[in-house]
Formats: structure tokens, C-alpha cells, sequence
């Protein structure tokens, strides 16, 4: 039997790490849980010791943020698909309606990147296209951190914004659309095979930031696999044979999930279900006009509150959609 290699052990110390600290930061959570318990019973016994009406509101406060942290560690024990704990890949692309879509891409990947903050994840863009005038044609980005597939795979579908146009002189009313697609980061090697005849391989120059290196170099990877039409594009490694390696993970990966989706016998006979872009497919509307609101049409869980939800303010909805799944599972 073949010893393991270094490469191999420095990969396995690192996913043991990586369990380490995520299995610190449930048991932090925990005592921390606790600690406020015992602080709200404290001020409870004050409360009533001192006859202070004005503790109340004290006690409202930190018996609202005890529900909203117990909610959440009773929401990750939902948490428990084969790829839940992988970090996840998003890729937004605009649809119809030129600049408002791309403003709209743009805006989206705000939220993402604000929401995957807050959360302590670490954030890492594989490819980026500007749009023409304004926002982001598509943007591919990796965001790591404990069950970030977990979470993120509510938010792959069709997103709707409704709003007074910035980029309309008339001031009219506008509906935009981007799509989103996620999938897991899978770190162990897959049983997929892809034929070579299958991809087409384009190499261009990278967009963006990235120095003189980035702009000078046809460094980019772009494959295409062209029995399901699946497009994935890496280009934030210097080298054009790291981000090829990295593309061919992602297609690897997503040609998995799709035949899981949809239990194929043969990946010859994998045909993706390509969703329009348009009216009557979105997941979540956003109304900015004539009124607020955010809502998730699977779950119909709503907000007013469409400035936090667009600062990254999203575990109502991902909550929501964990309850539905689960409760959809056990019927």
C-alpha cells in the first residue's frame, strides 16, 4: 500500500483544522447561549427586586437577541446534507435589460460579499466581467467559511428587482433580473468522467485587478462542456494551468451535483435545466417601488426591510428555506 504524501497529509491536516475550529466556534456559541440566559434571569430578579419599570426594555433586548442566536444553532442542525459543509461557489449573471441588469448583478454581489462578512467568511473571485456601462456582466466567487454551501444553497435561482430606474431620465419604474447558481467546493476527488471531446477550451486575457500580469497574459480559462452547456471561467491564479486545474474542479463538481439532481445513469445523458433569466422564474422578489418589500416566493417569508436585506441582512430567508426543505423531507 502506497504511503501518503506529503501533499496529501498537509490536505488532511488541513481539513482536520478546519473541523477543529468549526467544532470551537458550536461549543463557543453554546456557553455563550448560556451565559446570556443566566445574565436575562439576573436582570429578571433585578427587575423585580428594584420595582425599574425601565429594566424592561433591557430584558426585551437580550431576551431578543437569545431567540435570535438560539434560532440560528437550532437552524444549523438542519444543516446536514452530504455537501452542507463545503464551501460554496456563486456565479450571478445579468439577464435582459443591459446596464439595470448589470447594476443589478452589481448590487447583488454586495449583499453576498456584505452577508459573507458578517458571518467572519473569507471571500476569493475566480472570474469577473464588467458590464458595458455600468455594474457586472457575471462575477464567479468562492466563499469559504463553516457550512457555507449549507446556507448559500437557498439563494440559487432567479433574482427580481423593482425599482425607479437611476440610469432612466424619466424616472420610470424598472424590473430587473440576475441569476444565481451555487454549488459545493468538493475537496475529495469525484467519480466523474469527462470526455476531452466534450469541452471546448477558450483562453483570454484577465479583467480587473491583478497588476500588469493579469492584463498582459492570455491567463484565463473559460470551458465549455457541450453536452449540457455548462460554462465555467477561472481566472484569478496567475498561471493558465491553475486556473484550468480550478475550472476543471468546478466543472467536475457541478457536472456531479447535476447528476445527483437528476440520478442519471450515464453523464452523456445529463441534460441541465436551463432556467430563463425573465418573469415568472424568480425565487425572491426586491420592490423598492411603489413600496419595500423582500419576498421569498417558495417560502413567502417577507421583509420591509429591503435596505438591510441588501447590506447582507439574509438569515431570515436561508432560515426559512431550511424549515421548508426540511418540512417538504418529512412529508
Amino acid at each position: 500500500m502506497e504511503a501518503p504524501s506529503f501533499w496529501d497529509n498537509a490536505e488532511r491536516a488541513q481539513q482536520m483544522t478546519k473541523e477543529l475550529k468549526d467544532n470551537k466556534d458550536i461549543v463557543e456559541t453554546y456557553e455563550g447561549l448560556l451565559t446570556q440566559y443566566e445574565d436575562i434571569e439576573t436582570l429578571i430578579e433585578m427587575g423585580y427586586e428594584e420595582e425599574d419599570p425601565e429594566m424592561a426594555a433591557e430584558i426585551a433586548e437580550e431576551l431578543a437577541s437569545f431567540k435570535e442566536t438560539y434560532e440560528n444553532i437550532r437552524i444549523s442542525t438542519l444543516l446536514s446534507e452530504e455537501y452542507d459543509d463545503c464551501d460554496a461557489i456563486l456565479k450571478l449573471n445579468a439577464g435582459a435589460g443591459g446596464t439595470e441588469s448589470c447594476d443589478w448583478a452589481s448590487m447583488l454581489y454586495r449583499m453576498y460579499t456584505r452577508w459573507a462578512e458578517r458571518k467572519g467568511y473569507q471571500i476569493e473571485v475566480l472570474d469577473y466581467l464588467d458590464g458595458d456601462e455600468a455594474g457586472i456582466k457575471s462575477v464567479t466567487f468562492q466563499i469559504s467559511g463553516s457550512k457555507a454551501y449549507g446556507y448559500l444553497k437557498s439563494e440559487k435561482g432567479v433574482h427580481r428587482l423593482v425599482r425607479i430606474s437611476p440610469f432612466n431620465a424619466q424616472g420610470k419604474r424598472q424590473t430587473s433580473f440576475v441569476s444565481l447558481d451555487v454549488m459545493p467546493d468538493i475537496e475529495e476527488d469525484l467519480t466523474v468522467e469527462i470526455n476531452p471531446d466534450d469541452l471546448r477550451i477558450d483562453t483570454y486575457r484577465s479583467s480587473g485587478a491583478g497588476g500588469q500580469h493579469i492584463n498582459k497574459t492570455s491567463s484565463a480559462v473559460r470551458i465549455t462542456h457541450i453536452p449540457t452547456g455548462i460554462v465555467v471561467q477561472c481566472q484569478n491564479e496567475r498561471s493558465q494551468h491553475s486556473n484550468k486545474d480550478k475550472a476543471m474542479k468546478m466543472l467536475s463538481a457541478k457536472l456531479y451535483m447535476l447528476k445527483k439532481e437528476l440520478n442519471a445513469e450515464k453523464l452523456s445523458d445529463i441534460r441541465g435545466n436551463v432556467t430563463e433569466i425573465g418573469w415568472g422564474n424568480q425565487i425572491r422578489s426586491y420592490v423598492m417601488q411603489p413600496y419595500n418589500m423582500v419576498k421569498d416566493h417558495r417560502t413567502n417569508a417577507e421583509t420591509g426591510n429591503v435596505d438591510a436585506v441588501l447590506d447582507g441582512s439574509l438569515d431570515l430567508f436561508m432560515n426559512a428555506y431550511l424549515k421548508w426543505v426540511n418540512t417538504k423531507t418529512e412529508a
